[in-house]
């Protein structure tokens, strides 16, 4: 019977090796590259569930920055909206299920304010300094901020 050594910050452990353990390892099915399979599921539905439109850029970056407590806030912006928003956590078996089953996604909350043309940064008169995120190349933050767009 071998023994073979573990190390785990600085401590050793000594394993005996079961006799069987070659037989064992030669019986495990490696998965190999062709069994690999990729999909796209994009959700098919999100549900605002309360929205509000800030008169400038400079009163989201604002109320981005104190929500976040001093933290790093960001912003997203695509098709001349900036938005912020937050997802209701699926932390229910009722919400999974509607991510997963329904590709449906629950927002409690989304902030939104006209930006026509991309900026890296939002800096407020108070040198608040909030970044933007570009996501044109996301298709629902598009067509969220389309459909923002049209319910002005």
């Amino acid at each position: 019977m071998g023994v073979c050594s573990l190390t785990f910050s600085g401590i050793t452990a000594r394993l005996k090796r079961r006799p069987d353990a070659d037989k064992a390892r030669k019986r495990v099915n490696i998965m190999g590259e062709g069994d690999v399979v990729v999909k796209y599921e994009p959700f098919k539905e999100v549900v605002i569930m309360e929205r509000d439109f800030f008169a400038t850029p400079d009163d989201i970056a604002r109320f981005a920055s104190i929500i976040a407590g001093g933290k790093a806030a960001g912003l997203y912006w695509a098709e001349g909206v900036v938005l912020l928003y937050f997802p209701l956590p699926a932390s229910t078996e009722t919400m999974a299920k509607m991510l997963v089953e329904n590709k449906c996604v629950y927002w409690t909350f989304l902030g939104y304010s006209m930006l026509p043309k991309y900026q890296p940064v939002i800096e407020t008169r108070e040198k608040m300094i909030v970044p933007v995120v570009d996501m044109s190349s996301n298709v629902l933050i598009r067509k969220v901020a389309l459909w923002l767009k049209e319910q002005r």
